[in-house]
């Protein structure tokens, strides 16, 4: 398998995968944060949740006054990803990545609307104009940037570590997984980093990833290497029992776990871009994204 990994071969992996399903109706964010997105109620601040940065302070873009944006402008998204993007209890698409878009929206005074399609179509119907920027979980790539523009990204899919939480196993780097177990998926991204970073661990190859967390959760393996956030949603959910926890840091390099996400547009509409990557850095300064993040994300993928 490539180290890099397209955009629908990624969304595709992480939607079909049994584990995705599962956490829609029973995760940390199926049980916990709807339950606030209905009531109205802000979820309640995690002690300790890592809020990734992904803006550098001395990188201002211009301002865009609002006037020179003064269109509705048609964002489009998919509801079937949460925490990202999915549907709300009244249909309205919402998460993470739809609130960042509302958000930039305000920050911008502009008027947009939010409409949810199936994910495959989404670039097409952004070329076809029948929206004006995609607000979901498609992969940055070269081959997406031959099409479109996007902004700086605004979410990464970090790999991170999970371990048993009742077993003191050492903090994971080169060294301390020298003979150690780890599950991987099989052909991923995960796998390739392990065997080229990690050479002494003993990598334990699994077919999906919830076969590899049913590992770790009976003791057959020290540690489970994956996706950062469907981990997060794992080890906070009711299926992992509080058998594990995350472990160590992130690992973000692009050449194995891809740029990340962000606002894509079409190539000729760069004002709306610049317009859309100014305020992405808006919402950061002022907390909003802080404040979203933490909303959707209970246990931090980072």
């Amino acid at each position: 398998m490539s180290q890099t990994v397209s955009a629908r071969n990624q969304r595709t992996m992480i939607a079909t995968s049994p584990s995705r399903r599962r956490r829609v109706s029973s995760g940390v964010f199926g049980l916990a944060a709807a339950v606030f997105l209905c009531s109205g109620m802000p979820a309640p601040r995690a002690e300790g949740v890592a809020i990734p940065n992904f803006w550098n302070p001395r990188a201002r873009q211009e301002r865009i006054e609002p006037q020179q944006t003064g269109r509705t402008v048609r964002f489009l998204t998919d509801d079937e990803f949460p925490p990202l993007h999915f549907a709300g209890p009244d249909g309205t698409p919402t998460g993470f990545v739809v609130e960042i878009a509302r958000a930039v929206c305000e920050r911008l005074a502009m008027t947009c609307t939010v409409q949810a399609r199936r994910f495959d179509t989404l670039l097409d119907a952004l070329a076809d104009r029948q929206g004006d920027v995609v607000a979901a979980a498609i992969p940055l790539t070269p081959t997406l940037r031959e099409r479109f523009l996007a902004t700086r990204p605004y979410f990464r899919w970090p790999a991170r570590f999970a371990a048993s939480a009742d077993k003191g196993l050492p903090v994971p780097s080169a060294e301390a997984l020298a003979g150690r177990s780890v599950a991987v998926v099989a052909a991923s991204a995960h796998a390739a980093y392990l065997k080229a970073f990690f050479p002494k661990a003993e990598p334990k190859e699994f077919t999906d990833l919830a076969t590899a967390e049913g590992a770790l959760k009976r003791g057959e393996v020290a540690y489970l290497f994956a996706d950062g956030l469907n981990l997060a949603l794992w080890v906070g959910g009711l299926e992992a029992a509080n058998c594990c926890a995350l472990t160590g840091g992130d690992y973000l390099e692009n050449r194995y776990f891809g740029e990340g996400i962000g606002l894509v547009t079409r190539a000729d509409d760069a004002a709306l871009s610049r317009a859309l990557d100014d305020a992405l850095q808006r919402v950061w300064d002022d907390g909003r994204y802080a404040e979203l993040y933490l909303r959707f994300f209970p246990v931090s993928p980072f």
